[in-house]
């Protein structure tokens, strides 16, 4: 989207009852308590991507992805004890660790070893060819993509989830509020906007997916021409972790293959590119109300001040209250 503001491109993310915006090395999570009132809490973004060689393209999609992943579970956590009025204290290391791993081994479970063993029992009633052929891989990415939307709208059906699906677009209209100049960013100014918006993560998911899809049908029967194990077990077991192993090169595809179509602006080309993820954020997100419009400029207006590039954008915000960062326990 080229406009003044580009180069400024805030992010964001739903959180529980809330909103985080990133604006540089910093976020800023705001979350509307039980009450009402609205309390903002602004922290360093952790970066993995620091080093030179993690900045060039092709290099930097799957530590960008790793990046994400971990400021999105802690500032998951802050919200959740925000919302909650909780004191239980910032995450620990070993609480972070385990929390990815779980999530890691959830996504790997449901969208990697599921899609397969399903494919295996196609193949057991000669629906699918054998793992070294095309037709199985075909079937695995179809199975997999079936899993992977059958799963957004199961938990769109939990009123919880449909809260965040709200916030989520709060925070895209914001965002595009901001992006298009509005002068002031109000609520009324973001009601305006589409709740849908091309740099969403949900976009970048499906470009994950695509591009997996497509690279397991055209490498994995190769690769076995190469190398094959002997015993069905190994065979299967291989080809397995060599999806994993390829989710590297995907993350970093997908990343450039999004940044690209971004540059593209209102092209043919790029509007091809982009609708699809356009289409799939019609179930990741939901027309919030005005509060939860208001509580997504209070993280847009906090983002832009304390942010790495400090921008004069006036933004009206209701109230809120800044929390310090809680002290840590030395014990």
């Amino acid at each position: 989207m080229s406009n003044e503001r580009e180069s400024l491109a805030v992010g964001g993310q739903a959180v529980m009852e809330g909103v985080m915006m990133r604006n540089g090395d910093n976020l800023s999570i705001a979350v509307r308590r039980p009450q009402g009132d609205i309390v903002v809490r602004n922290r360093p973004w952790f970066s993995i991507t620091r080093r030179q060689i993690f900045t060039r393209p092709y290099l930097r999609g799957f530590p960008l992805l790793l990046e994400t992943m971990i400021n999105g579970i802690k500032a998951l956590n802050i919200s959740a004890e925000l919302a909650m009025e909780a004191e239980n204290g910032e995450i620990k290391p070993w609480q972070l660790v385990l929390t990815l791993l779980a999530a890691l081994l959830f996504a790997v479970g449901l969208f990697v070893v599921a899609p397969h063993l399903i494919t295996m029992l196609l193949n057991f009633f000669n629906i699918s060819g054998g793992v070294e052929g095309f037709s199985f891989h075909l079937w695995d990415g179809a199975i997999k993509f079936g899993i992977f939307l059958l799963y957004i709208w199961a938990i769109s059906r939990i009123p919880e989830i449909a809260r965040v699906f709200q916030y989520h677009g709060a925070e895209h209209k914001a965002i595009s509020a901001y992006e298009n100049n509005a002068v002031p960013v109000t609520v009324e100014a973001a009601l305006r906007e589409s709740r849908l918006h091309p740099r969403c993560g949900t976009t970048f998911l499906l470009f994950v997916l695509s591009i997996a899809i497509i690279l397991h049908v055209l490498l994995l029967p190769l690769l076995l021409l190469i190398w094959t194990p002997e015993s069905a077990l190994q065979k299967h077991s291989v080809v397995i972790v060599l999806k994993l192993l390829l989710m590297i090169p995907i993350s970093a595809l997908a990343y450039e293959t999004i940044r690209y179509a971004a540059r593209l602006e209102n092209s043919i080309l790029g509007r091809i590119l982009r609708a699809p993820g356009l289409l799939l954020q019609t179930l990741t997100t939901r027309e919030p109300d005005a509060g939860q419009l208001a509580t997504a400029l209070v993280a847009l207006n906090e983002a832009l001040k304390s942010g790495d590039y400090y921008d004069e954008a006036p933004v009206e915000t209701p109230p809120y209250t800044v929390l310090p960062e809680p002290a840590k326990n030395t014990r």
